[in-house]
């Protein structure tokens, strides 16, 4: 198993990397697929309900209807259909890679189950909806459709009577059966909807709206696709005769023909097992969770930081419960915590430079403390003897750490990015432990734990709390979002790096350059 999701993260850093070459980071397709998904659902809904206006429910009316669309009106209402069929063959498209994407990341398991099960429902209703709109249509692929998916369902005895048997003859099908698959078609994905309001409630400010200038694009792509490749029918419905030949949609019918052919006890094992499989699969095998944040109170003052950082609203501020002269303490959930150590990188007592009382911050993660990272940071230092000395902090996810030690570079592992205070950088330049600092971590707008490179450029760039503080010459710290496939660059940037602080060494070296280095993007 660990090795197919290494595979596919290859796989995917791979491939974002090459749509980083044609598109701004932001605008990175693999980097919005659930966004895309939100947009193209509203598409579907928007050409749904211009279409239904112009659609007749009855059986011998609806290919008509349709086709009056498609050829009359085939400037609007043409475009319509067309846009609801490509809508709705994106959304599969993206909703398989974005399912694939997170269980490569492995982001389904542990205190992200709830995401991942929440989910997996809601790739069922799509396609159920999906059926039901080639049911509308009532060409021959309709009739094939209907058919075998009576059929099917008659085989599970979910029904009184036989459904199939509707599609004997045009005497068996009425009006009031067409009636029924509409409202299916507009009742299921209301219930999606709803589900995926259930699926973002434990995601802190989840994006389901991508970039303007890529859903621009996107839908400029469906209006020529729409207009060179229009949506058509395949013949009007028989149900005299037998459909011979027709052409699947093999974004929602792939299955189809196996359902014709095999028996239907099997294919209905066969199917619950798969759902069954794919709702166990966050704990198969049995995922050992690293421990939650924990909070000190003793060094825990109710700021908040932590709480508007955190991004799996893992954090909660409550009245404050040990009489301290403060109005509220955090506290951490634990079946939300995923272990990121962003809320410790936030914390304003998590500073390298307290001696006295032992660095114990508000909020801290137990296996991997801060007071552990500061020990890290002397032995890295320790190492290094050759000038100028370099540090290297790289979060779990981001370029791989192994290798580049020597004695003029030195690496400290970090879980995220965001799990960094500020302060270190201060600590590591103002205790003379290297010339320079390097931060690195996932692409840029791929944070394995969503918003810790954005917090972590932004505390860098001294726009968010804790910020690094003015005293510290940023001239000495460089910052690479490179993700997994970003060891050469890393090994690029270090090498410029290096030659650059041997050339600007100056007693107030802060004065040379005013802004932090940030370079590329994977």
């Amino acid at each position: 198993m660990e090795r197919i999701k290494s595979a596919l993260r290859l796989a995917f850093a791979a491939a974002e990397a090459r749509l980083g070459r044609l598109f701004p980071p932001a605008w990175n397709p693999l980097l919005n697929l659930g966004a895309l998904g939100f947009f193209f659902y509203w598409i579907v809904t928007v050409s749904g309900i211009y279409i239904y206006v112009f659609f007749d429910t009855g059986v011998s009316q609806a290919y008509s209807s349709v086709e009056y669309m498609t050829r009359d009106q085939w400037f609007a209402a043409g475009v319509m259909r067309s846009l609801h069929r490509y809508a709705s063959d994106a959304l599969v498209s993206v909703m398989a890679l974005h399912l694939l994407r997170e269980f490569a990341l492995d982001r389904y398991r542990g205190a992200r189950w709830f995401s991942w099960v929440s989910g997996v429902p809601v790739v069922v209703l799509v396609y159920v909806a999906g059926i039901t709109g080639y049911w509308l249509v009532w060409d021959r692929l309709a009739q094939y459709v209907a058919t075998v998916s009576a059929e099917w369902l008659d085989a599970a005895g979910l029904f009184g009577e036989p459904i199939a048997r509707n599609f004997l003859s045009p005497q068996h099908l009425s009006d009031r059966f067409f009636s029924l698959l509409v409202f299916l078609h507009i009742a299921v994905p209301l219930v999606a909807l709803l589900l995926l309001w259930v699926h973002l409630q434990r995601i802190a400010r989840p994006r389901i709206n991508p970039p303007r200038g890529l859903a621009a694009g996107v839908l400029a792509a469906f209006l020529a696709l729409a207009l060179v490749y229009p949506a058509k029918s395949q013949g009007p419905a028989d149900l005299l005769s037998v459909p011979t030949e027709i052409g699947l949609d093999w974004f929602y019918l792939p299955l189809f023909p196996v359902l014709e052919r095999l028996p239907g006890p099997l294919t209905w094992s066969a199917a619950l097992a798969v759902f069954a499989m794919f709702v166990a699969i966050p704990w198969l095998p049995p995922m050992r969770r690293p421990k939650p944040a924990a909070v000190d109170l003793a060094n825990c003052n109710g700021c908040g930081r932590c709480f508007a950082d955190c991004p799996y609203n893992a954090i909660t501020m409550v009245a404050r419960s040990d009489g301290r002269p403060f109005s509220s303490e955090a506290r951490v959930d634990p079946a939300l915590c995923v272990s990121c150590g962003i809320c410790a990188g936030a914390c304003p007592t998590a500073t390298p430079f307290r001696r006295r009382a032992g660095l114990h911050p508000g909020i801290d993660l137990p296996e991997r403390s801060l007071a552990a990272l500061r020990e890290a940071v002397h032995a890295a230092a320790a190492r290094l003897t050759a000038r100028p000395r370099i540090l290297v902090f790289g979060c779990d996810f981001g370029p791989p750490l192994g290798g580049l030690e020597s004695p003029q570079v030195g690496v400290v592992p970090l879980v995220c990015s965001g799990q960094l205070p500020p302060s270190f950088v201060d600590y590591v330049l103002s205790r003379d432990l290297a010339e320079g600092v390097v931060l690195t971590g996932c692409a840029e707008y791929a944070c394995h734990n969503r918003f810790g490179n954005e917090w972590a450029k932004a505390r860098m760039a001294r726009a968010r709390d804790p910020h690094l503080r003015e005293r510290v010459p940023r001239h000495r710290l460089r910052i690479l979002w490179a993700g997994p496939l970003g060891y050469g660059r890393l090994r690029e940037t270090l090498d410029s790096f290096a030659r650059e602080l041997a050339l600007t060494a100056d007693p107030q070296p802060g004065k040379r350059n005013p802004s932090v280095l940030e370079t590329g993007h994977a």
